[in-house]
């Protein structure tokens, strides 16, 4: 092992060491100095990278970044700084988080605080000053891959004790992460609009915006931990059960494929988003994949294949449903027909699943649109008009119970 140095007295004739000095490591041995940003230390974490101009308090609060270092493609963030009104979980969940140019001063009425002083205390180890325009590009070209970034005295460790570290650590590909970011307790938020019945939600990574978003259209929102049962869903009477977005391989998450499995041969009426859509892939007998750098950010255009409008919409996935695009499929596991209702128009990614035959349907994308453009927004009332529509073709049903 490399000594690591430390600070000393420059008066006693020796150089102090500069414990902001920071470098990205890239598990294929491609390096990048920079400075300390945020807590000092070591993160190890997937190097991904997120297009959205703005939103980075959204980007850093979203569970679905969580085992990821996440890039800013955009040059100046922390202008806004931070605030509790943004927060689309209670924490910071990156691994870790890489900038270009950090802004030195915060100016924005709503502002609360500096980002750099939220990242130094919740742990988050950044670095800034890099290129991150080189970075963005050699992900591109190479594919998103593990990553480290080592600040403080981690800094000074060997380049080949760094890589090292890098490439022991796990790959995102079968990594289940469900349980690291869902609510250990089932809670309930009463409907603040006209209320239409309740919805199930499965917390794989849930944000505030889409909760909010739900109880605004009628539902009594139950939220429910990634450990829920079959049984333990059905007791509860709701309405429609909803999958949320989250991190992870969905190939990993086969427990709650067979829930959603369930809950369909039940016919609740279902909607998901990003990693319920993989799921709701799955569940109809799908495969899913890893994209080479995944969609993130919120500038990605989605063709509506039903209307020919183009949305702009907001992404955070790596995986994608593998299913033919240019034909209505059959479901193998029994629930009837299946279309692509959306398609990524920068690269023909599978981007929503619309079932013919049962009352369900999912977007790869987040229509929350925290942050980003409300473009998808419409897919809160589809599912509240379908949840409706169900109900009144139920004799047993009565709307507003």
């Amino acid at each position: 092992m490399t000594e690591t140095p430390t600070p000393v007295d420059e008066r006693a004739g020796t150089v102090a060491v500069d414990l902001d000095r920071a470098v990205l490591v890239l598990e294929d041995g491609t390096r990048y100095e920079g400075r300390a940003y945020g807590a000092r230390g070591r993160t190890l974490g997937e190097a991904v990278f997120a297009t959205g101009m703005t939103g980075y308090q959204e980007t850093l609060t979203d569970p679905s970044y969580a085992g990821q270092i996440v890039l800013m493609t955009a040059p100046h963030i922390g202008n806004t700084g931070m605030n509790d009104e943004d927060m689309e979980s209670s924490r910071i969940w990156v691994a870790g988080f890489v900038v270009r140019d950090p802004s030195r001063v915060v100016s924005n009425f709503r502002s609360q605080r500096s980002l750099d002083d939220d990242l130094a205390d919740a742990g988050i180890v950044g670095i800034s000053g890099i290129d991150t325009r080189a970075v963005t590009r050699h992900i591109r070209a190479l594919g998103a891959m593990r990553a480290g970034v080592f600040s403080g005295e981690e800094a000074f460790l060997s380049p080949g004790e760094q890589l090292d570290l890098v490439q022991s650590g796990e790959q995102m590909a079968g990594r289940n992460l469900s349980g690291a970011v869902s609510t250990a307790d089932r809670y309930t938020m009463a409907a603040t609009g006209d209320r239409v019945g309740s919805v199930a939600v499965l917390d794989l990574g849930v944000k505030t915006s889409t909760l909010n978003y739900l109880a605004e259209r009628g539902f009594d929102v139950h939220v429910l931990p990634q450990t829920v049962t079959p049984e333990e869903v059905l007791a509860l009477e709701p309405d429609a059960l909803f999958f949320s977005n989250g991190p992870g391989d969905p190939s990993a998450s086969e427990r709650h494929v067979e829930l959603l499995r369930s809950a369909l041969r039940a016919g609740l009426p279902y909607f998901g988003i990003c990693f319920g859509n993989q799921l709701l892939g799955r569940a109809l007998g799908f495969d899913t994949y890893k994209l080479p750098f995944g969609h993130r950010g919120i500038n990605q255009p989605v063709l509506d294949r039903a209307t020919g409008r183009v949305e702009i919409t907001a992404h955070n996935h790596g995986f994608a449903v593998a299913a033919p695009t240019d034909a209505v499929s059959e479901s193998s596991q029994g629930f009837g027909r299946v279309e692509v209702s959306h398609v990524g128009l920068n690269d023909d990614v599978v981007e929503g699943l619309n079932c013919l035959d049962i009352p369900a349907f999912s977007v790869q994308y987040h229509p929350e649109s925290a942050a980003g453009p409300h473009d998808a927004n419409y897919l809160f009332d589809r599912f509240r008009d379908m949840v409706i529509a169900a109900k009144q073709n139920d004799p047993s049903q009565e709307a507003g119970e």
